[in-house]
């Protein structure tokens, strides 16, 4: 993928061009980070470049590309322990062939405690696939493919997956489908077997998006949105809205189109995030006044229609190239990471905070070390809330071996 292949020289060099033509920088927040887990490249797992998920006992849950027994990645459980520290389990070690290989999206929890996830390669047919892990009484998880991507039907999910109150799983693929530019799809079981069912194939010669690698959200009416990374009328990517209709099908509309260009937003590879006034925020790895990325927020017009509007623009010292999605807290608060970029050059952790007359102010809360080509911080994934607020997430490469971490900003 485009946001991958990036190199870090090119990414350190736009931080010190924008540095020079700064003249103001935005207040800093205080905030503590800390170190929860260093993963060690081997059995424990590697490279985690997903949101963690957390359950009602505190422990969180996660993935890694890399490692595990086989080298092919691993689904992990973090254990706070009695009088401090965290003691890390891996649930599941992907072997590399049919049971999946290379998670890079996250998992999430069914009512009933099971573990859901993508793959972006093996399987059946090595396109990837969507597994099960669920908790067996005497202690361990059981892995289950539930579906084996095909060149038809979607090829190398790198979203997660979203459940609807039916518990029926949807999400993206980044190729495949009937034009090969991508899909969403829909899982849903009936008498223990699972059905997928392609909702849109991503046509690029109806100016329709391309390459969806975002996790899809749901609005209260049912409506699944999300985001493609190029395509559209633009070439530079779209946020969409996916319809239900009564017979069973579903329409695409497109709500934005980013336009392919050094100052304008493109590429939003996350997905998007509701508020509770029904706006939605994204961001867009590359673009914007510096070239290195922005945050966007769409806002729904009296009679239809979308306002698109550009909220904050990366400046190399506050952060470059945001590639997960944002949350959002009770008070409209917006948090995120950047993969490369502040003051240490290895990435950030952000707060923006909306103000009167539209104006959004930006908070670094954390800026990641970046010691080294080798060893910085790249926090590709994005963040998650404990119920006190205090955010969690994790970083690819960081830490004692340089394979990532699991931290914790206390806020």
């Amino acid at each position: 993928m485009l946001s991958r292949k990036r190199s870090r020289e090119l990414a350190m060099l736009l931080v010190c061009i924008v540095s020079l033509a700064l003249l103001l920088t935005p207040p800093r927040a205080a905030a503590q980070e800390t170190v929860l887990y260093n993963f060690t490249g081997g059995s424990d797992g590697a490279n985690p470049e997903a949101p963690l998920v957390s359950d009602s006992s505190g422990n969180l849950y996660g993935t890694t590309l890399n490692g595990g027994n086989y080298s092919a990645g691993a689904v992990f459980e973090l254990s706070p322990q009695t009088g401090g520290g965290w003691s890390e389990t891996v649930l599941h070690s992907f072997a590399g062939g049919s049971d999946g290989t290379n998670p890079w999206a996250g998992v999430i929890f069914d009512a009933a405690g099971n573990l859901y996830g993508t793959t972006y390669g093996g399987g059946t047919y090595n396109f990837g696939t969507v597994f099960e892990l669920s908790p067996q009484a005497g202690g361990g998880w059981t892995e289950t493919v539930l579906h084996n991507f095909k060149a038809g039907d979607g090829q190398q999910p790198t979203g997660g997956l979203v459940l609807d109150t039916a518990g029926n799983l949807y999400g993206t693929t980044q190729q495949g489908g009937a034009f090969g530019e991508g899909v969403v799809f829909e899982l849903s079981q009936s008498g223990g077997a699972w059905t997928e069912t392609v909702l849109h194939s991503f046509n690029p010669s109806g100016l329709d998006g391309q390459v969806p690698s975002c996790t899809l959200i749901f609005d209260s009416a049912g409506n699944l949105y999300g985001t493609t990374g190029s395509g559209g009328s633009g070439g530079g990517g779209t946020i969409f809205e996916l319809s239900p209709s009564s017979g069973g099908s579903w329409t695409e509309r497109r709500l934005a189109n980013f336009k392919h260009s050094t100052t304008d937003p493109y590429y939003p590879a996350a997905g998007v995030v509701l508020d509770a006034a029904g706006n939605l925020y994204t961001t867009t790895a590359f673009g914007g006044s510096y070239s290195v990325g922005t945050v966007i927020e769409l806002s729904p017009k009296t009679g239809g229609g979308w306002t698109t509007k550009v909220i904050h623009n990366f400046n190399g010292t506050d952060g470059v190239e945001p590639f997960d999605s944002l949350i959002v807290d009770s008070a409209g608060n917006l948090y995120g990471t950047t993969y490369f970029g502040g003051a240490n050059g290895g990435g950030v952790a952000f707060e923006l905070l909306p103000r009167t007359g539209g104006v959004w102010m930006e908070r670094v809360l954390h800026s990641f070390a970046c010691s080294s080509t080798s060893n910085c911080g790249e926090p590709y994934a994005g963040l998650t809330f404990d119920p006190s607020g205090n955010l969690y997430g994790a970083t690819t490469r960081d830490g004692t071996d340089s394979h990532g971490t699991v931290f914790k900003i206390a806020h």
